[in-house]
């Protein structure tokens, strides 16, 4: 009997999985499989965070394939190496899998394609993470996008295929012998310390959490997205960032979803929040399509004249940064809501972005790994896009002379200083109109609150307005031939 492997990947699901569901079709058994190659990942192997999202995940999904039938077999080391090996283990004629699109990625799944076939095996890819692919959209020179406005133009104009449907209880065929494969703890993908109890208790990861944030999302939170999304203290984002990036969920079943409220109105989308929620879908789709067009940017400004920017180096104050003791306290809480929960606010990503690359002059790429690091969402086009954006050195990028007020920035989004209260809580009792700058407040108000500069939370490591100078000097700089 013959049979398929379904290389599971970024694509942790069920539904609208179409590399399973043609598996399924094909007939004959399946074998789904995990491989965890961190040698074919290069520089950017997951961080910290998103090992620990997706040992969990990997666990749901087993969960599930147990549920029809059949069960993930785990394996680790070079891809090419595990196929060949599970491919004689099991006598499968073919092995499925859905397309990610980081550089070393789309390098190496081209090579074991062709190796594949080659070698008389079906070797099948299909698109389960993206609306519209980098390699279907192209301007009107034939060229990539990049700006933003005319990219999400053009592609509105595209269709989005329907998400793919998969039977509800019928069972998947199972080999004649499942072939040995690891024990997930052998994947070794949790922290060996105690520093991820504050994740566990903020994030549900699997499939089945994801559609039930989606469902509750569209039903509740879309319709006043853009007026809550802003808001670091509100419920006003999806939170479905970290089940897109491992594929929990697709972005076909979201729009899908969106979609079917505008069947009683006949107006897509519905609402003012569901047509700003789809730009946010399209920003994502965007990053994917400058990674795919333009590889070396995870590491190398897009702008080229950046690489003549004069940027800082200092230790002490990457690392006063990281652990959100700036002495700035938006910026100061969304660090910490970082470590605890790993995950940020995008609204603060982009206040400690701003503060990291124009207060202090450190490089973007810097951040980039930071947040690699510490984020259960950590997506390569994401970080690099959001950084180089910040940077002002990417496509459709904020000018680097756009520099936010990190006071003023937290007096609007988190005008009575709930957010940072919850994340910098020794400035608990600081009142509302010095929360964001507690240097201004008189003696006396800090010592009802219980505060000491420079022993309770540090004075500002840098003041605002003389490094506001000094970044522009530094951006002239770089402008003169």
């Amino acid at each position: 009997m013959s049979g398929t492997i379904v290389w599971f990947r970024r694509d942790l699901r069920l539904h609208d999985n179409p590399a399973l569901s043609a598996a399924v079709a094909r007939g004959g058994f399946v074998v789904p499989l995990f491989i965890l190659d961190d040698e074919s990942e290069g520089h950017w192997r997951a961080g910290a965070a998103s090992r620990w999202w997706l040992h969990h995940s990997l666990a749901r999904l087993d969960e599930s394939l147990r549920a029809r039938g059949s069960q993930l077999v785990v394996a680790a080391g070079e891809s090419a190496a595990v196929l060949r090996a599970l491919i004689r283990k099991t006598g499968a004629t073919a092995v499925h899998w859905n397309r990610c699109y980081e550089p070393a990625i789309i390098v190496r799944d081209k090579k074991i394609k062709a190796d594949l076939t080659t070698a008389g095996i079906e070797a099948k890819s299909f698109n389960a993470a993206l609306l519209f692919e980098p390699h279907t959209v192209r301007n009107s020179t034939g060229g990539p996008f990049q700006v933003f406005t005319p990219y999400w133009k053009h592609c509105l104009s595209l269709p989005v295929e329907a998400p793919v449907k998969m039977a509800k209880t019928a069972p998947f065929a199972s080999p004649p012998k499942w072939p040995a494969g690891l024990e997930l703890g052998g994947l070794k993908l949790l922290p060996t310390i105690n520093w991820d109890a504050g994740l566990a208790k903020t994030w549900l990861p699997g499939e089945a959490a994801a559609r039930k944030r989606m469902k509750q999302f569209v039903a509740s939170g879309l319709a006043e997205y853009d007026e809550r999304r802003n808001f670091p203290t509100e419920a006003g984002t999806s939170s479905l960032s970290p089940h897109l990036h491992f594929g929990e969920i697709g972005p076909r079943q979201l729009w899908s979803a969106i979609h079917s409220l505008s069947k009683e109105s006949g107006v897509f989308p519905a609402s003012r929040g569901g047509m700003v929620f789809l730009k946010e879908l399209g920003w994502r789709e965007f990053a994917h399509h400058l990674l795919y067009h333009f590889p070396e940017t995870p590491e190398q400004p897009l702008r080229i004249e950046f690489a003549k920017f004069p940027w800082r180096k200092n230790a002490a104050q990457l690392r006063l940064w990281q652990r959100g003791l700036t002495g700035y306290p938006i910026v100061d809480a969304g660090m910490r809501q970082l470590w605890q929960t790993g995950w940020m606010h995008n609204r603060v990503r982009m206040i400690v972005a701003s503060f990291l690359v124009k207060h202090l002059r450190l490089s973007w790429q810097e951040g980039a790994e930071w947040f690699w690091d510490t984020l259960v969402d950590a997506d390569l086009a994401n970080n690099t896009l959001g950084w180089q954006w910040s940077a002002g050195c990417g496509a459709d990028a904020a000018p680097y002379f756009r520099i936010f007020n990190p006071i003023l920035q937290g007096a609007k989004f988190d005008p009575t200083g709930a957010y940072v209260r919850r994340f910098v809580p020794e400035l608990a009792a600081v009142p509302a109109e010095f929360i964001h700058q507690p240097w201004a407040a008189p003696m006396d108000a800090l010592a009802e609150a219980a505060v000491t500069l420079g022993r309770d939370y540090p004075h500002p490591i840098v003041d605002h307005s003389e490094a506001r100078e000094a970044a522009l000097a530094a951006f002239k700089s770089m402008r003169q031939p």
